[in-house]
Parts: structure tokens; C-alpha cells; sequence
């Protein structure tokens, strides 16, 4: 990964805030970076569909897909003191938001909180608290006070610094964003084949691929995500799912779908041929747009790719950039191979 140029364009895309169904800045910022031979429009459900020619007219019409939306949270109520409660968009594990800074859609920053722990009875410590148990804070003192910065139905975004921590880099929002700048190279690339490269929306709660996947009638779709990497103490080899260090998770089965056999087999010989690191996830854990694609229409052919990334559904997120560098190689590699398969 180019230091300085990758990472501050990653930089920019972890920063910006795009909770599932509020994904226009994003969307935004990518249109901005596309190459300009590259043809791009925007579908009801708003997803950024772009097609950029190659030397030849592939066999296959292939589709690569990823994901602009983050995990995050909805405000459903203000109290009479000014707190505000929500819900989570995602899957988000209670334990890792309290006491994590946040930003409101109006810009207005806050804090999480909970029933402190010295008045919690040993019952309650020993429990898991409930999204219902939390409140955000912004500093205001009646409610009157806080709809001056927040409504019902505003999102609420995970505020967290763009870090960059021994060789890894800590960051909200890893899980897609990676995934859009591996999509945003390979758009830049000078193309043996035509391709589709689509920047889906609401991946995190079910997904809008499906919608894409049905207008653009690819033969083969080809999900580029992130995955869990649980490579910690306390989890066996067997269970972790996958690791950093060790390059692009291929996926034969996830809670969503299955990957096609022949380009599960040829993802497997280009990492052989081109002496690309590939780990397999070890878990049926997960989904991708894989799912939502495989499904529309009369359906396509899927696979799904992912960037190995620790702590996924957090305020911090971490991941090895040399797993980007080889999950790059190997996206571009399946760009050559995958329409003539």
C-alpha cells in the first residue's frame, strides 16, 4: 500500500460518515475519484453503478461489488433531560459503545453512556446491557435544548481517529472502505475487459446489491468486503475465522451463500500462479452482497473476497495494509481471468 497516497485517500473514505441508508457522502466523494473514462450513474436505491471499457469485450459480463455504509446508530427518543437514546443500523455488540465518542449528523459530537458501574447491582455487572440500557450524551440540558442539533430518525456515526498503530492501522468504518478504494484502483486500471464496478448501499442491513445486480445482468458477481479476523487470544486456529497478515479470505460458504465451485477453484490457482498469500474463512459466519447479487434476476454466478480485519463492528477497526496490497493483486488478477472463464 502506497503510504502516502493510499492511505490518506483511505484516510478520507474511514473519516467520512455513512451509516447504512446515509451513504451520500460517500457516494459523493467517490464520484469525485472515478477516472474520467469511466461512465457512472446513480440507481433509486443509490447505488453507484460505473462501467469502464477494456481492450476486448469479455465472454462474461463481470460485476465487482462493495460496500459504502458503515455500522452505526438511529436516534428513536429524547429524554426530558436532554439524553439521547438509539438504536443500533448493523450488528454492533452493546460492549464495544460505551463510553466511545460520537458524532451526530448535524456535526454536534457526543459521548455514549450507561448506568455507571458503582451503582450497578452484581446482577446487572454480570449482564450484558441492552441498547435500550444506553443514552448518548451531548452535553445539553433539556430536551428542547438537544432537538436544536438532533431529531428523531438522524444517524449517529462512531468518532473515531485515523491511526496508524505499528505496521496495522486503526479506523472506524475499515469494513467497507477498504473494499471501495481496491475497487477505486481497479477502476484505474488499463482494462483487458469490460467491467462493472458497483458501490452498493446498506450492505449492513440486508443489502441493496440484489437491486444492481438486476439491472446490470451480470453472468459473474464478485463481492470484495471485510471480514472478521479473530486471530486473539482465547480463540483456536480452528475459530478464528481468519488472520492478518495472511492476505484475502476466499469464501466457500457464509450464512448468505455459496461461492461458486469454478471461481472458488481459479481464485485459488491465480493466488498459486501469481504467489498471492490467500487464507480460506475457517467459520460460516457472515454475509456479503454476494447473497442479494446470487439471487437476482434469473441470478448469477458469486464469489466473495474479503480483507482479513480485527475488532469489525467497532469504533476501531484494525487491519494489516499488506493484506490490502495482496487482496489488490488478487482482484486484479480475477479482472483478467473471470470473463474468459
Amino acid at each position: 500500500m502506497d503510504e502516502i497516497k493510499e492511505l490518506a485517500l483511505l484516510k478520507e473514505l474511514c473519516e467520512i460518515d455513512g451509516i447504512s441508508g446515509c451513504e451520500n457522502k460517500v457516494r459523493e466523494w467517490i464520484k469525485s475519484h472515478l477516472p474520467k473514462d469511466c461512465t457512472a450513474r446513480t440507481d433509486a436505491r443509490g447505488n453507484l453503478i460505473c462501467e469502464k471499457k477494456g481492450k476486448k469485450t469479455p465472454k462474461n459480463k463481470v460485476m465487482f461489488a462493495t460496500h459504502m455504509d458503515e455500522v452505526g446508530f438511529i436516534v428513536v427518543h429524547i429524554e426530558d433531560n436532554g439524553l439521547i437514546k438509539f438504536e443500533a443500523v448493523g450488528g454492533i455488540d452493546t460492549r464495544v459503545v460505551i463510553g466511545k465518542p460520537v458524532r451526530l449528523e448535524s456535526g454536534k459530537e457526543g459521548v455514549v453512556g450507561a448506568k455507571p458501574i458503582h451503582l450497578q447491582t452484581k446482577e446487572e455487572r454480570e449482564e450484558t446491557l441492552k441498547f435500550s440500557d444506553l443514552y448518548i450524551d451531548i452535553g445539553t440540558k433539556s430536551r428542547e435544548e438537544t432537538e436544536k442539533y438532533v431529531q428523531l430518525g438522524d444517524y449517529i456515526a462512531f468518532r473515531t481517529e485515523f491511526t496508524k498503530m505499528g505496521k496495522y492501522i486503526c479506523a472506524k468504518a475499515l469494513d467497507d472502505r477498504t473494499g471501495c478504494l481496491l475497487l477505486l484502483k481497479l477502476l484505474e486500471e488499463d482494462l483487458e475487459y469490460d467491467i462493472t464496478v458497483v458501490f452498493t448501499v446498506m450492505e449492513e442491513i440486508g443489502g441493496a446489491a440484489g437491486n444492481a445486480a438486476f439491472s446490470v445482468n451480470p453472468d459473474i458477481a464478485v463481492a470484495v468486503d471485510s471480514t472478521t479476523a479473530a486471530d486473539v487470544p482465547g480463540v483456536s486456529p480452528s475459530k478464528c475465522v481468519s488472520a492478518l497478515g495472511k492476505g484475502p479470505v476466499l469464501t466457500f460458504k457464509d450464512r448468505g451463500s455459496f461461492s461458486d465451485r469454478e471461481l472458488f477453484k481459479c481464485a485459488k490457482e491465480l493466488c498459486k500462479e501469481k504467489d498471492i498469500p490467500y487464507q480460506l474463512k475457517n467459520q460460516v459466519v457472515g454475509a456479503t452482497d454476494a447473497t442479494a447479487m446470487g439471487k437476482a434476476g434469473s441470478g448469477c454466478r458469486t464469489i466473495s473476497m474479503s480483507v482479513p480485519t480485527r475488532y469489525i463492528h467497532s469504533p476501531s477497526c484494525v487491519f494489516n495494509p499488506e493484506d490490502y496490497d495482496s487482496t489488490k493483486r488478487l482482484l486484479f488478477a480475477m479482472a483478467k481471468a473471470y470473463p474468459e472463464l
